[in-house]
């Protein structure tokens, strides 16, 4: 409010300096061309004679007023006043020119905040049309003053505004730099930058610096600022609104300093483009490689050509210090086109001036633009642009049209561009740079599922390792911008809605992780395109699935229990055999007791019992096998089905009725979710901070159903499935996992493009399987978690019983074998005992005879060795008698 008392204040006191100065310089600058003696009628002009634009206004005004004076009775003059590119001296010129008598109108670069001021200042000029040459038609108008008779003959601001973001927006810009000049205080309208900024928003694009320089600025402050600008990013520069003076001092400049080298991008506006014909080759030498738009018109016409050879010479003649800059261009065209349409009208309408006829008059106004591209010694004419139409590649093909609704942005007309350091391919708009400030990008420093975002500390806290799955989506859609992002990931300790908060109250730029895309949330941030589904899983304790593997049947029993039975079975089937073989035909041989064997448990055998001893063996395991089979089956059945249907936890419902605790991610909205949505009581909710929390809350019983987003719910299973979790009851749809901007940002926007095209390369669910084969458990662990398979305990009385029977009978048989054989048996025995003496006999001769021969071998040996003793002692003494003698 304050800000706004001032500004009318400031309003105030400037109307009143005007007024003073209105009334002291009545007679202003004024320069007035010889009234013939006949003339009664003349036409106010305010130009700046300062500049090209003005120059040449003044000198098709002239011709304009010659040419109508040569075949005419009424006699018309021209009074024209400088107004120097000042507003101020603009609005004072208007109201000089106002009190004039016989004025029928005034011609000039006045725009609406002029004409506005000057009519509520002087009450004359409410009844004086004012015809706005001004480059830039209004958008807005000061509400306090009263709306003047004024004509805008200038292309409209908004259609310009459409055409620069149209260029920007074909070559996929997102991020441009605007320039503009300002002169004086009401000589620039902001609304020219918002009008950009709207237009730039539909092409996806927005303004990132901009810079503004005075009129008269000299060039050390040019020099500075585009140091400034150098340092940054970006580099697309869009000259928004400047004189031909200043574009071409700001263009030497820039060529000095080296931002026209390769990768950057210049774009000028229509009062500068318009111009260039009129240029000399130094300043287009500064532009080479710039691109621009001008106003299209056709200068082929013989109508054309005539004016132009009168306009040169005229020219010529008035400025020869302007020599190469003659060529007349759009804006001469149009004040020609007033002059001559002011005195038409007056001549028909008996020296009055009709605004409604004016109106009808056919003059140079035109929303149809060329681009242009500087190159050389002068200009290429690129393409055409029109609002309805979009981009051509001449006006021809422009005409012939239909409309084209992309606006063609995503055409190929604007091809072979020459830019600016000889680049011939498209500039990306953007480089490294490490001057601005990098963006302050929060993530979950504590998240429960280290598998979207995980954040360790290396020896410092400045040695942070940031990773995930999370993360690495987002450094995908970065790696797919159009231009370089400089962030910093900041790990945030607290809730994922406090993080939404920071992002909020602008403390963090951005956030990301798996923060999930809530309605409370989205008033709050600007959220990104999902980059993956979600919704609220419950997830309970399973009962064991064994219906899909290869050996599942095996399993229905233990090792012990089928080894148990496959000892029994031979057991009773090998005395069965025994019994039955000497009078059963059909079980002779170990084949037929084999195949007895198989048959028998299917209670299918064929082979007739004949033994009462062998059915009294046979009918308890017949019985045994009838109850072991029932068991198998009730087992296998129990393993294949009872897992399926009866979950620990069918629903929510269930839970809520038998008051059941349950767990969920402490930082997570699912505590708010569960509370106020599902109605659960808050002592109710167990909050745990990590994955693996989980499993130990369930086995304590602390928890009887855990509460996941489906991400989280996914990587949870694929690490646990083997401790015999599952998903149960029906999902609660979401809005996915998105990353989180501040409200207005065009950020979320290109990271949500960017997103689509990970998403749509399949890099996003590339990533998804890679972080869930990580957590995935082995086949092995899920078989020794599931429930114990049938032991032979529950049998263990029947085998008893089977068993006993069947040794008994095996004793048995067994003894009427030996009975029945005991004569064979003695006699066998008698021969086995004689030829066992024989052998003895045989041994014992054989060993005494062996004995005598080494015995006398012996003795034989004992003489030698006495006679050699003997023989070496009488040797021995002879040899010591001649020694004794030595010694004597």
């Amino acid at each position: 409010m304050g800000r706004s008392c001032s500004s009318i204040s400031l309003f105030l006191a400037l109307k009143l300096l005007l007024l003073l100065i209105a009334w002291s310089s009545k007679r202003g600058h004024c320069l007035t061309t010889p009234r013939p003696r006949a003339t009664n009628k003349s036409i106010g002009s305010v130009l700046d004679l300062d500049s090209l634009m003005g120059m040449q206004q003044k000198i098709a005004m002239e011709i304009a007023i010659r040419d109508f004076n040569r075949f005419s009775r009424t006699k018309l003059h021209l009074e024209v006043q400088n107004s120097r590119g000042n507003s101020a001296q603009t609005v004072v010129s208007a109201m000089d020119l106002a009190q004039k008598k016989q004025l029928l109108a005034i011609v000039g670069t006045i725009t609406q905040s002029e004409a506005s001021l000057a009519t509520e200042i002087n009450n004359a000029t409410k009844n004086t049309p004012i015809l706005s040459l001004s480059s830039y038609a209004p958008i807005t108008e000061l509400p306090s003053s009263p709306f003047p008779q004024l004509i805008q003959l200038g292309d409209d601001i908004n259609i310009q505004m459409q055409c620069l973001a149209a260029i920007v927006g074909h070559f996929k810009w997102k991020k441009v730099t605007t320039i503009y000049e300002v002169n004086s205080r009401f000589s620039y309208d902001p609304g020219v930058l918002i009008s950009l900024s709207n237009s730039l928003r539909h092409v996806g694009s927005e303004i990132v610096n901009q810079l503004a320089l005075p009129s008269l600025s000299l060039q050390s402050r040019i020099e500075n600022e585009l140091n400034q600008l150098k340092k940054k990013s970006n580099r697309v520069f869009l000259i928004v609104h400047s004189s031909l003076e200043l574009a071409s001092v700001l263009c030497k400049k820039a060529k000095q300093m080296g931002l026209m080298e390769k990768g950057y991008v210049w774009i000028i506006p229509n009062e500068v483009a318009s111009l260039l014909d009129s240029v000399n080759s130094s300043v287009i030498s500064t532009m080479q490689g710039v691109i621009g738009f001008k106003t299209h018109f056709l200068e082929t016409t013989k109508p054309y050509r005539k004016f132009g050879f009168r306009f040169r010479t005229r020219f010529a003649q008035e400025y020869p210090e302007e020599e190469e800059n003659n060529t007349p261009s759009v804006f001469a065209l149009r004040a020609y086109d007033a002059a001559i349409a002011i005195a038409k009208i007056t001549n028909k309408s008996q020296g009055k001036f009709n605004m409604k006829e004016f109106l009808d008059e056919n003059l140079h106004q035109s929303s149809t633009f060329t681009i242009i591209n500087v190159i050389g010694k002068s200009y290429r004419e690129m393409a055409v642009w029109s609002p309805t139409h979009g981009f051509s590649k001449n006006f021809v093909e422009h005409e012939k049209m239909e409309v084209n609704k992309s606006n063609g942005y995503d055409g190929v007309v604007l091809s072979n561009i020459y830019w600016p350091g000889d680049l011939h391919s498209v500039p990306r708009g953007w480089t490294n740079s490490n001057e601005e400030m990098p963006l302050k990008i929060g993530v979950p420093a504590n998240d429960a599922f280290a598998q979207f975002v995980n954040v360790t500390y290396g020896d410092s806290k400045h040695a942070t390792s940031i990773t995930g799955f999370s993360i690495n989506v987002f450094k995908a859609a970065i790696k797919n911008l159009p231009y370089h992002l400089h962030y910093d990931f900041v790990p945030f300790n607290g809730s994922y809605d406090e993080m939404v908060n920071q992002v909020n109250n602008k403390t963090l730029d951005a956030a990301v992780g798996d923060i999930s895309i809530l309605a409370y949330r989205y008033h709050l941030v600007e959220f990104s395109q999902p980059y993956i589904d979600s919704g609220l899983n419950m997830v309970v304790v399973e009962k064991p699935n064994k219906s899909k593997q290869t050996w599942m049947f095996m399993d229905a029993f233990t090792k012990e229990m089928w080894l148990m039975m496959a000892a029994m079975h031979v057991l009773v089937g090998f005395v069965i055999w025994l019994i039955e073989r000497e009078e059963n035909e059909e079980l002779q041989g170990l084949g037929a007791m084999l195949w007895f064997l198989v048959t028998v448990i299917f209670l299918a055998h064929r082979e007739p019992i004949r033994r009462p001893l062998a059915r009294t063996v046979l009918a308890p395991w017949l019985f045994v096998i009838l109850i072991v089979t029932s068991s198998f089956t009730a087992s296998l059945t129990s393993m294949m089905t009872v897992s399926q249907l009866e979950p620990s936890v069918v629903d929510i419902q269930t839970l809520q009725k038998r008051n059941a605790p349950v767990g969920c991610d402490e930082n997570s909205f699912i505590v708010r979710y569960l509370i106020d949505i599902l109605k659960f009581k808050p002592e109710n909710i167990r909050r745990i901070n990590s994955i693996n929390g989980y499993p130990a809350a369930f086995k304590n019983n602390e928890i009887e159903a855990a509460f996941f987003v489906a991400p989280h719910a996914k990587v949870f299973l694929a690490k646990y499935s083997c401790e015999g979790f599952v998903q149960a009851g029906s999902t609660f749809r979401l809005g996915g996992f998105g990353f989180v901007f501040q409200r207005g940002s065009s950020l979320a926007r290109d990271i949500s493009e960017a997103l689509l095209s990970v998403i749509e390369n399949g890099e996003t669910e590339q990533l998804e399987k890679d972080m869930l084969s990580n957590s995935h458990c082995s086949l092995s662990d899920k078989k020794a978690k599931e429930s114990s398979p049938l032991g032979y305990q529950p049998f263990l009385g029947l085998f008893c019983i089977c068993g006993s029977i069947a040794i008994l009978a095996l004793l048995y048989i067994m003894l009427c074998l030996t009975l029945k054989n005991v004569e064979n048996l003695v006699k066998y025995m008698r021969d086995a005992l004689t030829q066992l003496w024989r052998i003895r006999r045989w041994i014992t001769t054989h060993c005494v005879g062996i004995y005598s021969k080494v015995q006398s071998r012996s003795m034989r040996g004992v003489n030698v060795a006495i006679e050699a003793r003997n023989s070496a002692e009488i040797v021995i003494d002879s040899e010591q008698v001649p020694r004794v003698a030595e010694v004597v």
